[in-house]
């Protein structure tokens, strides 16, 4: 039942397995296990993240494209939500309307991108794509009569997944009853059936011949594949996933603007995050998002934790310094590459695979004992 709701694609790792489940868990019990506004806020977060990196991860650990444009097709969701929203008020037609509205968008740019682009090769492509981000960028930004401009769209939602709505007065296990809890579990929800769903994308003879265009363009096409077709429905798809992951940032902030979803520091965090967690894999994308949100949030907090401890020194409590939490982030992203180059996911899955290989060495060590 578990290979089939996975797609076969299973861990094939016991400790990626167990980190995995911890994951899942603690995402599905952070409103009791962590209770607090910011570790309800983190915890979205990541949920929001894994859709938008593993839908990157479609294109470009599974396909072998690189593109800048994945954070217009995820602001397109969150602004359609927003708008959406303002002009028909907070009713769940609005909703509807907004995710649809991204939707159709980001279907037709994405394939005149994938049709008048994939055709050039790697950098070019890349760079077509980040001009047209940023041409996005800039006219969300001058369009202030639709978007707000630069101040951004705040909304309301249906009551039902507001704070203001309580389902009890008496909180649960340390986490109040409200729209709140119910919009997380929404988005957990949510999440959850679109990994499943990539899952099954990318172990379907489709994903398969995504995977053989990666490792060999020329040759996939001399069998018979048209690779631009694949190429052009692979830019579609992680498009359509990036824009629902816009639509789910949006319905939990109740918030949008230029900065907030498609700025290109959301572009390098996703790269950063694929990195981490290891290309060409949908475990790598929750491995990832889970570690890069969780050190972006909380890095700052355990710095100024050191540096209270280490007061006596003041050349260590500079260093540890609270405002320097950038250069710790980029040390600990330095450190995750030198010690996983494959990501976290490659080397457990590699380690594993090397252990399977020698199971002889493993029984003459026992042997000898």
């Amino acid at each position: 039942m578990l290979g089939r709701l996975l797609s076969h694609d299973l861990p094939r790792s016991r400790v990626l397995a167990v980190i995995l489940v911890a994951i899942v868990l603690a995402l599905a019990l952070a409103p009791f296990a962590f209770p607090g506004v910011k570790a309800l806020n983190v915890a979205a977060k990541i949920l929001v993240f894994i859709v938008l990196v593993a839908g990157f991860d479609l294109l470009l650990g599974y396909t072998g494209i690189v593109s800048f444009a994945h954070t217009m097709f995820f602001g397109i969701g969150a602004y359609g939500i927003a708008i959406a929203s303002t002009r028909l008020g907070p009713t769940w037609t609005a909703v509807g309307v907004g995710i649809a509205g991204a939707l159709a968008l980001s279907l037709v740019l994405s394939l005149a991108i994938g049709l008048f682009s994939l055709r050039v090769r790697a950098i070019f492509f890349a760079m077509i794509t980040l001009a047209v981000a940023a041409a996005f960028q800039t006219l969300a930004s001058q369009l202030s009569v639709f978007t707000g401009g630069e101040d951004g769209l705040s909304f309301k939602l249906p009551a039902i997944i507001s704070p203001s709505f309580e389902f009890s007065e008496d909180p649960f296990m340390g986490a109040s009853l409200d729209g709140r809890l119910l919009c997380y579990y929404l988005l957990f929800v949510v999440a959850a059936a679109l990994v499943l769903a990539l899952l099954r994308i990318v172990n379907s003879p489709f994903g398969r011949v995504l995977q053989a265009i990666r490792e060999n363009e020329f040759r996939a096409e001399a069998i018979g594949y048209r690779v631009v077709v694949y190429r052009t429905v692979a830019s579609m798809l992680s498009a359509l996933f990036a824009t629902l992951a816009g639509c789910m940032l949006a319905i939990w902030l109740r918030y949008n603007g230029p900065d907030t979803s498609l700025s290109f520091e959301i572009m390098v965090d996703v790269l950063l995050i694929v990195v981490i967690g290891g290309m060409g894999t949908i475990y790598g994308a929750v491995i990832g998002s889970a570690v890069f949100v969780i050190a972006q949030s909380y890095l700052q907090d355990l710095l100024r934790l050191a540096s209270e401890q280490v007061a006596g020194w003041p050349w260590l409590a500079a260093v540890l310094s609270p405002d320097r939490w950038l250069l710790w982030l980029g040390l600990l992203f330095v450190l995750s590459v030198y010690f996983f180059p494959t990501g976290v996911v490659g080397k457990l899955r590699a380690a594993r695979a090397a252990h399977a290989a020698n199971p002889s060495s493993a029984a003459a060590a026992r042997g000898t004992s």
